[in-house]
């Protein structure tokens, strides 16, 4: 009996995530995007979860009637905590979406401090809708971010940009 190893892999189910640090979402992404599974967002992706546009194959990314992704500018703490923007990392998130999502953002103002949502019928007609139950695995934020981290904040670190 041959058994198709496309039927093997695991589909990663986003189901909440709040963001966070930049570079352990590249570092998150790249091995999901070696691994070959797929992904289904299914409810809140905000700040650096929103990269696996970019970094999983549209064809590799479906979402259902609960997603909502959450885009805003990039920022790091200056010594007293204040958010302060990141241009550079700004710049780096927005370079990483597919074309239409940038336009998306575009026609909304940009990215800015305060989040915008994708979802619903937008959504839809950028990424195909899920289909059916698919055996999935666990998806956690990536890495950490020191105290609390707060939904919908991203702070950039990449390179040597902060």
């Amino acid at each position: 009996m041959r058994v198709s190893i496309a039927l093997l892999a695991a589909t990663v189910r986003i189901s909440s995530d709040p963001g966070g640090q930049i570079g352990p979402y590249l570092d998150k992404l790249k091995s999901l995007r070696s691994s070959g599974q797929s992904v289904i967002i299914d409810g809140p992706c905000l700040s650096a979860c929103t990269m696996v546009l970019g970094m999983i194959p549209r064809d590799r990314i479906c979402v259902t009637s609960r997603a909502r992704l959450g885009f805003h500018a990039a920022w790091h703490p200056d010594r007293a905590g204040r958010q302060i923007s990141d241009e550079g990392g700004s710049e780096l998130l927005k370079s990483m979406y597919p074309q239409q999502v940038r336009d998306w953002i575009d026609r909304r103002g940009g990215l800015s401090p305060h989040l915008i949502y994708l979802s619903g019928g937008e959504l839809a007609s950028m990424y195909p809708r899920c289909n059916g139950s698919n055996a999935t695995a666990d998806w956690r934020p990536a890495g950490k971010v020191r105290g609390e981290h707060k939904p919908g904040v991203s702070v950039a670190r990449v390179g040597g940009m902060r």
